[in-house]
């Protein structure tokens, strides 16, 4: 029995047909979205690390003497600012925490920062500390929207490459693998602390 070429066909036809229920392109841009949302979030988290200087140098002017305190968060910026994650590395649990220890670290420090403010009736009242203390909490409030969409992108993603049919193509032609969520620091489980 001799094949005839469109009896070929047919099973390359059928399987052009079931690529689109394979699911490769959905997991591509879901992971496209995973980087997308982690940028997001870098670029709140950027913000907030170019805010604080000029927070320092307003609350030096007026608590020069709460020099351990400012130092703190100086010390914590740096130490945030060279700590970088890599997109590539968002699966990585090791990474991941790293990155957000700097960053809890910085939140602890920026704190104390605006809990020393408190003791200084004049500082709160300086216009200039009152909008960088706005601008702060702004960024603060998008850092928090920030990391609940990556969150969001990360479950999506992370069930797709997991379900049926993604899961088989994902293991034969991509080898995506999970990414890490941003889990809540642990400094910031801590009120700081007031003192008058």
């Amino acid at each position: 029995m001799r094949l005839r070429p469109h009896m070929l066909l047919l099973p390359l036809l059928a399987l052009l047909l079931a690529l689109p229920g394979c699911g490769y392109n959905t997991m591509q841009q879901q992971e496209e979205a995973v980087f997308r949302a982690y940028a997001d979030l870098d670029a709140a988290l950027q913000r907030r690390l170019d805010l604080i200087p000029n927070l320092v140098e307003t609350v030096k002017a007026y608590a020069a003497h709460e020099k351990e305190t400012l130092t703190a968060v100086t010390e914590a910026r740096a130490k945030a600012g060279q700590v970088k994650l890599d997109p590539a590395k968002l699966g990585d649990p090791q990474a991941l925490a790293s990155f957000q220890a700097a960053q809890g670290e910085l939140s602890s420090a920026l704190s104390r920062l605006l809990v020393v403010a408190e003791r200084y009736p004049d500082l709160k009242a300086n216009q200039n500390f009152l909008d960088l203390q706005h601008q702060l909490e702004g960024t603060e409030n998008r850092i928090n929207v920030a990391r609940q969409r990556y969150n969001q992108t990360v479950e999506t993603f992370n069930a797709s490459i997991r379900t049926f049919p993604n899961s088989m193509t994902n293991s034969v032609l991509l080898h995506l693998t999970r990414k890490e969520f941003f889990k809540a620091d642990a400094a910031a489980q801590t009120a700081p602390k007031v003192k008058f």
